[in-house]
């Protein structure tokens, strides 16, 4: 694939690479209060959290925000594989939203005031989703067949 059919990736790999970058770099040095409360905000939802001690928890989210964040930047990263992962870790964030309480209005798929922050996140969602869908259109056109030559 040329340089110019994969073009349209990069606003997608940029905004979101250097956004979910930034927020692993963010983590590295949390201190405990911020531990505790992303921890038990995460366990809420996802139980198997809360066999995992707060600081070694952050660490892991920290670590793989940067790996992320670091794939999803780097040209050499098949844009299918950055967007499975920004995918997965996007729905992640979603799964938070959906399922903690007060996040979303009563009887509604739409935000709270105080979901909004999560739901904003399905723009990651939307962003992977079409990083993994997006090199079907673009391959090259198959050469039409060759027309024989007719003698006469």
């Amino acid at each position: 694939m040329t340089l110019r059919e994969r073009a349209w990736q990069w606003p997608l790999r940029l905004s979101s690479g250097t956004y979910v970058l930034d927020s692993g770099l963010s983590k590295r040095n949390a201190d405990e209060e911020t531990a505790k409360h992303l921890h038990g905000f995460a366990a809420g939802t996802y139980p198997f959290v809360s066999t995992i001690e707060p600081g070694q928890f952050v660490k892991l989210v920290s670590a793989g925000e940067i790996a992320l964040g670091g794939a999803l930047l780097a040209p050499f990263v098949p844009a299918k594989l950055a967007g499975l992962g920004l995918l997965g870790f996007g729905a992640g964030l979603l799964g938070l939203y959906w399922k903690t309480p007060g996040m979303r209005r009563p009887g509604s798929v739409f935000p709270s005031q105080e979901g909004v922050p999560l739901a904003k996140d399905v723009w990651l969602v939307g962003m992977g989703a079409a990083l993994v869908l997006g090199d079907r259109g673009t391959s090259r056109t198959p050469a039409a067949p060759a027309v024989p030559d007719v003698v006469t």
